[in-house]
Protein backbone atom coordinates (compact mmCIF):
# COMPACT_ATOMS: atom_id res chain seq x y z
CA UNK A 1 0.00 0.00 0.00
CA UNK A 2 1.11 3.58 -0.57
CA UNK A 3 0.63 6.56 1.70
CA UNK A 4 -1.15 9.66 0.48
CA UNK A 5 1.23 11.71 2.61
CA UNK A 6 4.12 10.56 0.45
CA UNK A 7 2.60 11.48 -2.89
CA UNK A 8 4.87 13.98 -4.57
CA UNK A 9 2.98 16.45 -6.73
CA UNK A 10 -0.46 14.98 -6.19
CA UNK A 11 -3.65 16.94 -5.70
CA UNK A 12 -3.42 16.72 -1.91
CA UNK A 13 -0.58 19.24 -2.03
CA UNK A 14 -0.99 22.79 -0.77
CA UNK A 15 -4.07 24.50 -2.13
CA UNK A 16 -6.15 21.44 -3.07
CA UNK A 17 -8.84 22.22 -0.51
CA UNK A 18 -9.39 25.59 -2.17
CA UNK A 19 -10.70 23.85 -5.29
CA UNK A 20 -13.48 21.88 -3.63
CA UNK A 21 -15.93 24.78 -3.74
CA UNK A 22 -15.27 25.70 -7.38
CA UNK A 23 -18.28 25.42 -9.62
CA UNK A 24 -17.95 23.63 -12.93
CA UNK A 25 -18.95 25.48 -16.07
CA UNK A 26 -22.12 24.09 -17.63
CA UNK A 27 -21.86 26.24 -20.72
CA UNK A 28 -20.84 25.05 -24.17
CA UNK A 29 -17.14 24.25 -24.53
CA UNK A 30 -14.79 27.01 -25.64
CA UNK A 31 -13.45 25.77 -28.97
CA UNK A 32 -11.20 28.71 -29.85
CA UNK A 33 -8.07 26.63 -29.15
CA UNK A 34 -9.43 23.23 -30.26
CA UNK A 35 -8.28 21.94 -33.68
CA UNK A 36 -11.05 21.14 -36.14
CA UNK A 37 -12.18 17.52 -36.14
CA UNK A 38 -15.19 15.44 -37.10
CA UNK A 39 -17.78 14.28 -34.54
CA UNK A 40 -17.02 10.87 -33.00
CA UNK A 41 -17.68 7.96 -35.34
CA UNK A 42 -20.07 5.40 -33.77
CA UNK A 43 -17.50 2.68 -34.48
CA UNK A 44 -14.88 4.67 -32.56
CA UNK A 45 -17.27 5.00 -29.64
CA UNK A 46 -17.81 1.24 -29.69
CA UNK A 47 -14.08 0.52 -29.75
CA UNK A 48 -13.32 2.86 -26.86
CA UNK A 49 -16.29 1.48 -24.93
CA UNK A 50 -14.89 -2.04 -25.37
CA UNK A 51 -11.42 -0.88 -24.30
CA UNK A 52 -12.70 0.82 -21.14
CA UNK A 53 -15.08 -2.03 -20.28
CA UNK A 54 -12.24 -4.53 -20.49
CA UNK A 55 -10.06 -2.39 -18.21
CA UNK A 56 -10.28 -3.08 -14.49
CA UNK A 57 -7.49 -0.79 -13.28
CA UNK A 58 -7.16 1.96 -15.87
CA UNK A 59 -4.11 4.24 -15.88
CA UNK A 60 -4.92 7.58 -17.54
CA UNK A 61 -2.47 10.22 -18.73
CA UNK A 62 -3.79 13.61 -19.84
CA UNK A 63 -2.21 16.50 -21.67
CA UNK A 64 -3.01 20.02 -22.77
CA UNK A 65 -5.59 18.77 -25.28
CA UNK A 66 -8.00 17.91 -22.48
CA UNK A 67 -8.01 21.51 -21.26
CA UNK A 68 -8.37 23.30 -24.61
CA UNK A 69 -12.16 22.92 -24.31
CA UNK A 70 -11.90 24.94 -21.08
CA UNK A 71 -10.38 27.82 -23.06
CA UNK A 72 -6.71 27.13 -22.32
CA UNK A 73 -4.48 26.90 -25.43
CA UNK A 74 -1.93 24.13 -25.88
CA UNK A 75 1.52 24.35 -27.45
CA UNK A 76 1.47 22.08 -30.49
CA UNK A 77 -2.03 21.83 -32.00
CA UNK A 78 -2.09 22.59 -35.70
CA UNK A 79 -3.34 26.09 -36.45
CA UNK A 80 -4.42 26.99 -32.91
CA UNK A 81 -1.55 26.00 -30.58
CA UNK A 82 0.91 28.55 -29.21
CA UNK A 83 3.68 27.45 -31.58
CA UNK A 84 1.36 27.81 -34.58
CA UNK A 85 0.10 31.26 -33.58
CA UNK A 86 3.32 32.91 -32.41
CA UNK A 87 7.09 32.54 -32.42
CA UNK A 88 7.07 32.73 -28.64
CA UNK A 89 8.47 29.86 -26.56
CA UNK A 90 8.01 29.09 -22.84
CA UNK A 91 10.68 30.14 -20.37
CA UNK A 92 13.56 27.75 -19.75
CA UNK A 93 14.40 26.60 -16.23
CA UNK A 94 18.04 27.71 -16.40
CA UNK A 95 17.06 31.18 -17.63
CA UNK A 96 14.58 31.64 -14.79
CA UNK A 97 17.11 30.59 -12.14
CA UNK A 98 20.07 32.64 -13.34
CA UNK A 99 18.44 35.85 -14.60
CA UNK A 100 16.65 38.40 -12.42
CA UNK A 101 15.34 40.19 -15.53
CA UNK A 102 13.94 36.89 -16.86
CA UNK A 103 12.13 36.34 -13.55
CA UNK A 104 10.81 39.91 -13.63
CA UNK A 105 9.49 39.39 -17.16
CA UNK A 106 7.95 36.02 -16.27
CA UNK A 107 6.19 37.24 -13.13
CA UNK A 108 4.92 40.47 -14.74
CA UNK A 109 3.29 38.46 -17.52
CA UNK A 110 2.01 35.89 -15.08
CA UNK A 111 0.59 38.60 -12.81
CA UNK A 112 -1.46 40.04 -15.67
CA UNK A 113 -2.64 36.65 -16.89
CA UNK A 114 -3.41 35.09 -13.51
CA UNK A 115 -6.99 36.37 -12.98
CA UNK A 116 -8.13 34.86 -16.28
CA UNK A 117 -6.02 31.70 -16.10
CA UNK A 118 -7.04 30.84 -12.54
CA UNK A 119 -10.73 31.32 -13.40
CA UNK A 120 -10.85 28.50 -15.99
CA UNK A 121 -13.14 25.65 -15.01
CA UNK A 122 -13.12 21.89 -15.72
CA UNK A 123 -14.95 20.67 -18.78
CA UNK A 124 -16.90 17.45 -19.39
CA UNK A 125 -13.75 15.38 -19.94
CA UNK A 126 -12.37 16.30 -16.50
CA UNK A 127 -15.70 15.41 -14.92
CA UNK A 128 -15.89 12.04 -16.67
CA UNK A 129 -12.45 11.03 -15.39
CA UNK A 130 -13.42 12.12 -11.89
CA UNK A 131 -16.54 9.94 -12.14
CA UNK A 132 -14.54 6.95 -13.41
CA UNK A 133 -12.35 7.29 -10.33
CA UNK A 134 -15.38 7.30 -8.02
CA UNK A 135 -16.74 4.21 -9.78
CA UNK A 136 -13.45 2.34 -9.33
CA UNK A 137 -12.64 2.21 -13.05
CA UNK A 138 -9.76 4.68 -13.03
CA UNK A 139 -6.87 3.40 -10.91
CA UNK A 140 -4.60 6.44 -11.29
CA UNK A 141 -4.56 9.69 -13.24
CA UNK A 142 -1.37 11.44 -14.29
CA UNK A 143 -1.72 14.87 -15.82
CA UNK A 144 1.01 16.75 -17.63
CA UNK A 145 -1.02 19.95 -17.20
CA UNK A 146 -0.32 22.63 -14.61
CA UNK A 147 -3.80 24.23 -14.68
CA UNK A 148 -5.35 22.43 -11.64
CA UNK A 149 -8.51 21.58 -13.61
CA UNK A 150 -8.47 17.92 -12.57
CA UNK A 151 -8.19 18.99 -8.93
CA UNK A 152 -11.01 21.48 -9.41
CA UNK A 153 -13.11 18.68 -10.89
CA UNK A 154 -12.56 16.61 -7.75
CA UNK A 155 -10.02 14.00 -8.89
CA UNK A 156 -7.99 12.65 -5.97
CA UNK A 157 -6.08 9.59 -7.21
CA UNK A 158 -3.88 11.88 -9.26
CA UNK A 159 -0.30 13.01 -9.82
CA UNK A 160 0.43 16.42 -11.33
CA UNK A 161 3.53 15.32 -13.22
CA UNK A 162 4.75 18.83 -14.02
CA UNK A 163 3.40 20.51 -10.88
CA UNK A 164 0.72 23.16 -10.59
CA UNK A 165 0.70 26.92 -11.17
CA UNK A 166 -1.58 27.39 -8.16
CA UNK A 167 1.39 26.76 -5.86
CA UNK A 168 4.63 28.75 -5.48
CA UNK A 169 7.75 27.78 -3.56
CA UNK A 170 11.11 29.26 -2.59
CA UNK A 171 14.15 27.86 -4.41
CA UNK A 172 16.29 28.47 -1.32
CA UNK A 173 14.29 27.37 1.74
CA UNK A 174 11.43 25.44 0.09
CA UNK A 175 8.64 27.45 1.75
CA UNK A 176 5.33 27.13 -0.14
CA UNK A 177 2.52 29.62 -0.59
CA UNK A 178 -0.61 29.74 -2.73
CA UNK A 179 -0.34 31.57 -6.03
CA UNK A 180 -3.47 33.55 -5.08
CA UNK A 181 -1.64 34.82 -2.00
CA UNK A 182 1.33 35.87 -4.11
CA UNK A 183 -1.05 37.84 -6.35
CA UNK A 184 -1.88 40.01 -3.33
CA UNK A 185 1.84 40.63 -2.71
CA UNK A 186 2.28 41.65 -6.35
CA UNK A 187 -0.61 44.09 -6.06
CA UNK A 188 0.82 45.62 -2.88
CA UNK A 189 4.27 46.08 -4.44
CA UNK A 190 2.91 47.45 -7.74
CA UNK A 191 -0.08 49.65 -6.82
CA UNK A 192 0.18 51.91 -9.88
CA UNK A 193 1.65 49.43 -12.40
CA UNK A 194 -0.65 48.59 -15.28
CA UNK A 195 -0.20 46.66 -18.50
CA UNK A 196 -2.49 45.54 -21.29
CA UNK A 197 -2.10 41.89 -22.22
CA UNK A 198 -1.84 40.62 -25.78
CA UNK A 199 -2.70 36.94 -26.10
CA UNK A 200 -2.44 34.13 -23.57
CA UNK A 201 -0.17 31.08 -23.26
CA UNK A 202 -0.86 27.54 -21.97
CA UNK A 203 0.79 28.23 -18.61
CA UNK A 204 -1.18 31.42 -17.88
CA UNK A 205 1.53 33.70 -19.23
CA UNK A 206 0.51 36.64 -21.43
CA UNK A 207 2.41 38.66 -24.01
CA UNK A 208 4.00 41.90 -22.75
CA UNK A 209 6.82 44.03 -24.13
CA UNK A 210 10.10 44.60 -22.29
CA UNK A 211 9.09 48.23 -21.84
CA UNK A 212 5.90 47.19 -20.08
CA UNK A 213 7.65 44.97 -17.53
CA UNK A 214 10.59 47.27 -16.78
CA UNK A 215 9.24 48.75 -13.55
CA UNK A 216 7.46 45.66 -12.24
CA UNK A 217 8.51 44.70 -8.70
CA UNK A 218 8.90 41.02 -7.73
CA UNK A 219 8.64 39.97 -4.07
CA UNK A 220 11.19 37.70 -2.43
CA UNK A 221 10.46 34.77 -0.12
CA UNK A 222 8.74 35.95 3.06
CA UNK A 223 10.91 33.64 5.21
CA UNK A 224 14.42 33.82 3.79
CA UNK A 225 14.43 36.43 1.01
CA UNK A 226 15.07 33.77 -1.63
CA UNK A 227 13.80 33.37 -5.18
CA UNK A 228 10.13 32.46 -5.66
CA UNK A 229 9.23 30.05 -8.46
CA UNK A 230 5.93 28.48 -9.49
CA UNK A 231 5.71 24.84 -8.44
CA UNK A 232 5.97 23.62 -12.02
CA UNK A 233 8.62 21.86 -14.09
CA UNK A 234 9.84 24.41 -16.60
CA UNK A 235 11.22 23.34 -19.95
CA UNK A 236 14.81 22.19 -19.48
CA UNK A 237 14.17 20.94 -15.94
CA UNK A 238 13.44 17.35 -14.92
CA UNK A 239 10.69 15.69 -12.91
CA UNK A 240 11.93 14.43 -9.55
CA UNK A 241 13.00 10.79 -9.30
CA UNK A 242 10.62 10.32 -6.36
CA UNK A 243 7.65 11.39 -8.46
CA UNK A 244 8.71 9.31 -11.46
CA UNK A 245 9.12 6.21 -9.29
CA UNK A 246 5.73 6.81 -7.69
CA UNK A 247 4.01 6.98 -11.09
CA UNK A 248 5.82 3.85 -12.27
CA UNK A 249 4.44 2.05 -9.21
CA UNK A 250 0.89 3.13 -10.04
CA UNK A 251 1.39 2.01 -13.65
CA UNK A 252 2.66 -1.38 -12.46
CA UNK A 253 -0.65 -1.83 -10.60
CA UNK A 254 -2.69 -1.02 -13.73
CA UNK A 255 -3.93 -3.26 -16.55
CA UNK A 256 -4.32 -0.71 -19.37
CA UNK A 257 -3.41 2.85 -20.32
CA UNK A 258 -5.47 5.65 -21.85
CA UNK A 259 -3.79 8.80 -23.18
CA UNK A 260 -6.20 11.74 -23.49
CA UNK A 261 -5.33 15.04 -25.13
CA UNK A 262 -1.59 14.62 -25.57
CA UNK A 263 0.77 14.12 -28.49
CA UNK A 264 3.26 12.72 -25.94
CA UNK A 265 6.15 14.66 -27.46
CA UNK A 266 7.72 15.38 -24.05
CA UNK A 267 9.80 12.52 -22.67
CA UNK A 268 8.69 13.04 -19.05
CA UNK A 269 5.30 11.66 -20.04
CA UNK A 270 6.35 9.48 -22.97
CA UNK A 271 8.51 7.29 -20.72
CA UNK A 272 5.36 5.89 -19.06
CA UNK A 273 3.91 4.88 -22.42
CA UNK A 274 7.17 3.07 -23.16
CA UNK A 275 6.89 1.29 -19.81
CA UNK A 276 3.28 0.33 -20.58
CA UNK A 277 4.36 -1.09 -23.93
CA UNK A 278 7.15 -3.06 -22.22
CA UNK A 279 4.57 -4.51 -19.82
CA UNK A 280 2.40 -5.32 -22.88
CA UNK A 281 -0.50 -3.26 -21.57
CA UNK A 282 -3.14 -2.25 -24.12
CA UNK A 283 -2.85 1.48 -24.89
CA UNK A 284 -5.62 3.69 -26.26
CA UNK A 285 -5.05 7.25 -27.48
CA UNK A 286 -7.68 9.98 -27.71
CA UNK A 287 -6.11 13.01 -29.34
CA UNK A 288 -6.73 15.31 -32.29
CA UNK A 289 -3.73 14.83 -34.55
CA UNK A 290 -0.76 12.45 -34.58
CA UNK A 291 1.07 11.34 -31.45
CA UNK A 292 4.38 9.76 -30.62
CA UNK A 293 2.58 6.51 -29.70
CA UNK A 294 0.54 5.96 -32.85
CA UNK A 295 2.77 3.16 -34.16
CA UNK A 296 2.35 0.95 -31.08
CA UNK A 297 -1.03 1.91 -29.61
CA UNK A 298 -3.85 -0.63 -29.57
CA UNK A 299 -6.40 2.07 -30.43
CA UNK A 300 -6.10 5.63 -31.80
CA UNK A 301 -9.11 7.98 -31.85
CA UNK A 302 -9.09 11.44 -33.40
CA UNK A 303 -11.80 13.25 -31.41
CA UNK A 304 -12.33 15.89 -28.77
CA UNK A 305 -11.94 14.51 -25.26
CA UNK A 306 -14.99 16.37 -24.01
CA UNK A 307 -17.10 15.02 -26.84
CA UNK A 308 -16.12 11.33 -26.82
CA UNK A 309 -15.39 10.48 -23.18
CA UNK A 310 -18.94 11.33 -21.95
CA UNK A 311 -20.31 8.75 -24.43
CA UNK A 312 -18.53 5.91 -22.62
CA UNK A 313 -20.65 4.02 -20.09
CA UNK A 314 -19.05 2.90 -16.86
CA UNK A 315 -21.32 0.98 -14.53
CA UNK A 316 -21.40 1.35 -10.77
CA UNK A 317 -20.13 -1.97 -9.41
CA UNK A 318 -22.27 -1.56 -6.27
CA UNK A 319 -25.58 -1.25 -8.13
Amino acid sequence: MFSARKMSGVCRAIGFHHFRSHSVSRTSPNLAFVPACLPPDPLDVEELQRFVSNSKRLFVMTGAGISTESGIPDYRSEGVGLYARTDRRPIQHAEFVRSASARQRYWARNFVGWPQFSSHQPNRAHLVLRDWEKLGKLHWLVTQNVDALHAKAGSQRMTELHGCTHRVFCLDCGDQILRSELQEHFEALNPTWKAEAFGVAPDGDVFLTDEQVRNFQVPACRKCGGILKPDVTFFGDTVSREKVDFVHQRLAESDSMLVAGSSMQVYSGYRFALAAREKQLPIAILNIGPTRLDHFASLKLNSRCGELLPLIVVNDPTS
